[in-house]
């Protein structure tokens, strides 16, 4: 009796992590030049990519289940030193986040690489080696999309998407939910049917930027521009003075604050 106590003992040790919540972690395989993953997620929860070198391209799925795939390519370094690590999980209950590992001793957060430096080593070619991030995304499912050096493209999403990158271009939509989009070194494109409750912020530095917004809308907006045009496919009632770099407007009766910048560049409203 002793024994099967003990045993049962250690077999609830075992399982009592996972039944609590904790993440559940899956990393390529050493040498592996392409990761595949497919798992259920339910409506409302996150799917993160988080890449630093590469693409991440998103086209709607079907089902209940998300398929993420990563290829890795490189001219000089070896594609084996970098690492594709995902974990279920995350702060939201079956979330799903994944990460390209640049640095030996970097795991994958919700907030992407942490705990190492995600950057070129100065001894070897890792930075030579890009990551393509594929994902097929259920109905539903709300998806991050995030890189450094590398587009954004995320297309039939039909709840919150939010798309960063830095020297790249985005373009993004979702038939429900806001979207949200920056870039530091690109031009945005974005289209939403639906903007929610909450302020929305797009910004780049060089690069144009095309919204699409519902073609019934109460917001305030600001627009802003150092070398560029202003454009509105929609009626505005100015607020303050008439500057043509920098604009405070209402669209309708008011609501969520959006803002709109960028230095070297246009910005266009445009109705959906």
């Amino acid at each position: 009796m002793m024994r099967i106590a003990r045993r049962a003992a250690l077999v609830a040790a075992l399982v009592t992590p996972l039944a609590a919540g904790a993440q559940e972690r899956t990393t390529d395989r050493a040498g592996a030049a392409d990761f595949n993953w497919s798992g259920s997620v339910a409506k409302g929860a996150w799917v993160k990519v988080h890449n630093v070198n590469g693409s991440v391209l998103v086209e709607p799925g079907t089902g209940d289940r998300v398929e993420i795939s990563a290829t890795k390519r490189a001219r000089r370094g070896n594609p084996e030193d970098v690492r594709i690590e995902l974990v279920r999980g995350g702060a939201g209950d079956g979330d799903v986040i994944v990460c390209a590992l640049w640095s030996e001793s970097s795991t994958c957060s919700e907030r992407g690489a942490s705990g190492g430096r995600n950057r070129d080593d100065d001894d070897d070619d890792r930075g030579d080696v890009s990551v393509e991030f594929r994902v097929k995304l259920p109905a539903g499912v709300r998806v991050f999309a995030g890189t450094v050096n590398g587009r954004v493209r995320v297309e039939g999403a039909s709840a919150e998407v939010e798309a960063n990158t830095v020297n790249g271009s985005i373009e993004a939509a979702s038939t429900s939910g806001p979207v949200r989009a920056r870039s530091v070194n690109g031009s945005i494109d974005v289209r939403m049917s639906q903007l929610g409750t909450e302020g929305l912020d797009y910004s780049t530095v060089n690069g144009s930027m095309r919204v699409h917004l519902p073609a019934t809308i109460n917001a305030d907006i600001e627009l802003s521009t150092v070398n560029g045009s202003l454009e509105s496919d929609f009626p505005l009632t100015l607020q303050g003075r008439m500057d043509q770099r920098n604009l405070r407007a209402r669209l309708g009766t008011g609501g969520p604050r959006l803002s709109f910048r960028t230095v070297n560049g246009s910005v266009h409203l445009l109705r959906n």
